[in-house]
């Protein structure tokens, strides 16, 4: 599944720097798919949409440090554990029981995110 990161977060910024897909982002900052992964141009996603990974996103919060799912790996294929959440000083990076998948999806997502 991927990590969410609770309204319990100090907008510290600790956990931005140790993502290595670039899923976390300041809150209210616009995201983009080719942002720290091997993405660009015109993409067909894992569940068949397309998109343009140079795009500028909707930030998924306004207020607080925030994780994009649809990049989030949970740092498979990178680290033993998610660094966010190992990095976060109030616990605030946890599991999203919205976004509950397989180390099989995530480690396919890794891939994919890294054309390996």
């Amino acid at each position: 599944m991927a990590i969410i990161i609770t309204d319990e977060c100090i907008n510290c910024g600790a956990c931005e720097p140790e993502c290595p897909n670039t899923a976390i982002y300041e809150g209210a900052d616009d995201w983009r798919y080719k942002d720290g992964t091997a993405l660009t141009g015109k993409i067909v996603l894992p569940d068949g949409t397309e998109v343009d990974a140079d795009a500028a996103q909707t930030p998924v919060s306004d207020d607080l440090y925030y994780i994009v799912p649809s990049k989030c790996t949970e740092c498979k294929g990178f680290h033993e554990e998610p660094q966010c959440a190992a990095v976060c000083p109030v616990d605030c990076c946890v599991p999203d029981d919205n976004h509950v998948e397989s180390e099989e999806t995530l480690l396919a997502r890794q891939s994919f995110l890294h054309n390996e």
